[in-house]
């Protein structure tokens, strides 16, 4: 079954083509990687398929919806974390998750939610008071909270110290393993290589290679999904 679809997705910016051409899908209960430079088209893609853009050409499909024209509905089954969401300074820990709960006809108890996520030693905290990666699990949290089929994650673990960022791994992973569909967008290649089934290498607008970790090495002849990135990102650019 599939999850995600695209179809020839282009988005111009002014005569700037930052999306140009790109096709993938995405299976159910897979992790999808997105992994590419800063402006290769990953961010545009991805707003892309949470309807915060609306494509040129082409087509998108997420859960058989069309994000573009049917972003409220989608909004109850899928979650979203992006690098540069703010919550209002004064907001505490707790209060945010109990609101986005309330967003769903369905969500994930939100307290159990707090749990799972450690949050529930600064569930008091306000949201301005926090450390930058308390702030990255809260908003990990947020996005799990209404109980997804599927989550977009951008640069989750940026800001985590090593052993927030392994322990945030292992959530993912129980993630997966309930069946959650997950599109990953990470700059690190032993995080993409951990937890992606398959992931796409952006470049200049379009998709330079699509296959899983080991298949990009083997294809590369490389040693290491970084240096299978770093060799595909070259021929990209």
């Amino acid at each position: 079954m599939t999850a995600i679809e695209v179809r020839d997705l282009c988005k111009r910016y002014g005569g700037t083509r930052a999306v140009d051409g790109v096709s993938f899908t995405v299976a159910a209960g897979e992790t999808f990687g997105v992994i590419g430079h800063n402006g290769a088209g990953k961010t545009t893609t991805v707003e892309c398929l949470v309807g915060l853009r609306r494509p040129d050409s082409g087509t998108v499909r997420v859960l058989g919806e069309d994000p573009a024209r049917r972003r409220r509905v989608l909004a109850q089954r899928i979650g979203v974390q992006l690098q540069e969401s703010e919550l209002p300074g004064r907001l505490k820990v707790a209060e945010a998750l109990k609101l986005y709960a309330s967003f769903y006809e369905s969500p994930d108890d939100w307290r159990a939610v707090l749990e799972r996520w450690g949050l529930a030693p600064i569930r008091n905290k306000s949201f301005g008071d926090l450390s930058g990666g308390q702030k990255q699990r809260l908003q990990l949290a947020l996005a799990l909270v209404g109980a997804p089929e599927v989550v977009v994650l951008d640069e989750l673990t940026t800001g985590l110290d090593p052993i927030a960022r392994r322990e945030t791994w292992r959530l993912i992973g129980d993630l997966k393993a309930s069946g959650t569909t997950v599109v990953l967008v990470s700059h690190y290649m032993d995080e993409a290589e951990a937890l992606c089934d398959r992931m796409a290498v952006f470049g200049a607008g379009r998709i330079a290679a699509l296959g899983s970790p080991r298949e990009l090495v083997e294809r590369t002849g490389t040693g290491s999904l970084e240096e299978a990135y770093f060799a595909l990102a070259e021929v990209a650019r």
